[in-house]
């Protein structure tokens, strides 16, 4: 009989680093594409399984002397090879035991909505549906969601179904929503990546986080974030399961750009010349003159995208503001990171360029 403690074994034993175990029916209430039930409507359990991410990957970006390592290692090399490797093992070991196991690695967010702002992908004009149709002749276009997408049967969610990670993991037991929006676990802090198995064996669930709570409201994530994406006063609430998650409100778009590009003052490898040109206006985005949307987005790559190159399918990490802020006070007194490492990430003040 497949028990709980096999998947976990199972799991940990191929390299998961946590593993937490939930009940199908705490989705119960969530937006139609994004329920999870909606690809396995048989599944009972999902098994929540969290990669660790090296400290020290953002050494080079807390000093501003190397940005490639974060999203090769603690994007591309969790999401693309180590993740799937375990959950193809985890998934092998589940349905030898005669129950199915539907895999879902971190595809990143091309669903039937925006990830960004919850629009549904045919939403754009004529002008912009002609460039689409264009640029798909040779190209995927570069939208947050399935441009052409339709549901395959009446009632049904149109493809690619994306359900909520950080609130899976909340399922699973395995941490709690930070203000920031990162998913927080005791073990960690914010440096994991998730991934999850979809199964129909009926395996015990966890009880989901109730422990001291981790995220601190220090607002570090807020003071640190270059481009001011995240709101101090203003939240967004939902229940999952009974349990409460709140974080901060944030303009995702704005994220997004400051994220892969940085801004002016975190940006080392554009010139300043042409942060001072601005050539057609476009790097308003980043210099705070308009408000965040995919158009604006377009126009920041467009004017930027010569200047680094972009590898393993991954944007180059120009920021990590948020993420770096929250280790630093997570690993302060009483934090949850208090005495992991023989010294703290951050010795001095975040770096800022003098232009």
């Amino acid at each position: 009989m497949l028990t709980s403690e096999m998947v976990k074994e199972a799991a940990l034993s191929a390299g998961a680093d946590l593993v937490g175990i939930g009940d199908m029916a705490r989705f119960e209430g969530v937006p139609a594409e994004m329920d999870p039930r909606a690809i396995f409507p048989e599944a009972r359990t999902v098994i929540g399984m969290a990669f660790r991410i090296p400290r020290g990957v953002q050494q080079g970006i807390e000093q501003g002397t190397q940005f490639y390592q974060y999203p090769s290692m603690a994007y591309g090399g969790i999401n693309e090879i180590f993740a799937p490797a375990v959950l193809y093992h985890v998934g092998k070991m589940i349905e030898d035991h005669g129950y199915e196991a539907a895999v879902y690695r971190n595809t990143g967010a091309r669903g039937v909505v925006s990830d960004m702002d919850g629009s549904p992908g045919n939403t754009l004009s004529p002008e912009e549906q002609i460039k689409v149709n264009e640029q798909a002749k040779n190209k995927a276009a570069h939208h947050r969601s399935v441009q052409f997408t339709r549901p395959a049967r009446e009632g049904g969610v149109a493809p690619d179904l994306q359900f909520h990670f950080r609130l899976a993991a909340v399922v699973c037991g395995l941490g709690e929503m930070g203000w920031s929006k990162m998913f927080l676990t005791p073990e960690f802090g914010p440096l994991q990546r998730v991934a999850f198995i979809f199964t129909d064996a009926p395996l015990e669930p966890d009880p989901m986080y109730s422990g001291p709570p981790i995220c601190r409201r220090c607002m570090a994530c807020v003071r640190e974030c270059p481009g001011q994406c995240l709101s101090r006063t203003e939240s967004i609430t939902v229940y999952v399961g009974g349990k409460k998650c709140e974080w901060g409100r944030l303009d995702e778009w704005k994220c997004y750009a400051f994220y892969t590009h940085g801004g002016r003052k975190f940006n080392p490898f554009v010139p300043r010349e042409v942060w001072d040109a601005n050539e057609n206006g476009d790097l308003n985005l980043l210099e705070g003159k308009c408000t965040a949307n995919e158009a604006e987005i377009m126009k920041v790559y467009g004017a930027l995208e010569k200047y680094f190159p972009s590898w393993v399918g991954y944007n180059m990490a120009k920021c990590g503001g948020c993420i770096r802020a929250c280790v630093s006070m997570l690993e302060k007194k009483g934090g949850c990171m208090e005495h992991r490492f023989r010294r703290p990430l951050r010795t001095g003040k975040a770096w800022v360029m003098d232009r």
